[in-house]
């Protein structure tokens, strides 16, 4: 197997004419997932014009009247079945940056909007005298996203109205017991970003990353109740996971494949090494 499969499996949205644009006052901020299209003519919310796409009511002309009347379809499709949660943790709703959005919508509803998503992986690592062994953790059986996969030691989406570096420190806390003077020793190593479209919909994502070294000794814990158990395992032994397993939540397979790179575990001589590192990002420049 190869690392390269991970690049196509979470680049494999490149639009499609079975998905409408979604847009608010005339921009363009996502794309309805094909199977919702004729739930979702049903609501008055929306116009549909003759270019094959769904307006937001032009009505709905302020960030607070969006948010709401989202908020209440949220409700309605999480009544239907069709949304499996409410978490009331607001997402950007933006046809640019999270700063300039429109509007936001419950996390759990972003893939049926095919919205630009956000979020935080940290890599957290141990240089040991015989190598670098990097920290996992398992998410809890009880998740209801990808229940029992590998992922980061901290990893959590960033929602609307929160700084980076706020998220970042809240998300050390409750996923591994990192306290803010250790969290704020991560170094920010730039972004994966990708388009994908899964049975969960549509996701124009891009994850800020960390990489924040730890000492011998550190013991994470989980304060949430999200993570079942953490593996501290050789970077050979993660690489060779990520090369040959699905064990990892699809996204973080990214996330170790930047690690690997930046800290040399993948040389340039490694098979698809170019395709690789241009891979892991969206060619998009507009988040």
């Amino acid at each position: 197997m190869s690392y390269l499969r991970h690049i196509h499996s979470n680049h494999n949205f490149h639009g499609d004419s079975d998905a409408p644009r979604f847009l608010i006052n005339g921009e363009a901020v996502g794309w309805i997932r094909p199977d919702m299209v004729s739930r979702l003519l049903d609501e008055s919310i929306f116009e549909s014009h003759d270019d094959h796409a769904f307006h937001l009511h032009p009505d709905l002309d302020t960030f607070d009247k969006r948010s709401d009347a989202l908020h209440e379809l949220v409700l309605r499709l999480h009544a239907e079945g069709k949304v499996n949660l409410v978490m009331n943790e607001p997402y950007p709703v933006t046809a640019s940056t999270r700063e300039e959005s429109l509007c936001v919508i419950d996390r759990p509803a972003a893939g049926i909007f095919g919205l630009k998503t956000y979020g935080q992986h940290l890599n957290g690592f141990v240089r040991k005298a015989d190598g670098v062994y990097m920290w996992i953790g398992r998410r809890a059986k009880d998740k209801p996203i990808l229940p029992g996969k590998l992922d980061q030691l901290v990893a959590g989406g960033l929602p609307y109205g929160i700084s980076l570096e706020e998220n970042l420190y809240k998300e050390c806390y409750e996923e591994a017991g990192i306290p803010v003077e250790m969290a704020s020793r991560s170094v920010p190593v730039g972004v994966v970003s990708y388009d994908l479209i899964s049975p969960r919909g549509i996701k124009q994502e891009l994850l800020y990353c960390y990489d924040l070294e730890l000492a011998e000794d550190f013991e994470p814990v989980c304060t949430d109740g999200e993570v079942d158990e953490f593996l501290l395992l050789p970077i050979e032994e993660v690489a060779q996971m990520v090369r040959d397993t699905e064990e990892f939540k699809p996204n973080c397979n990214l996330v170790i494949i930047d690690f690997l790179i930046r800290h040399g575990f993948l040389q340039p001589d490694e098979r698809d090494y170019v395709a690789l590192v241009s891979g892991l990002r969206s060619s998009r420049s507009d988040f």
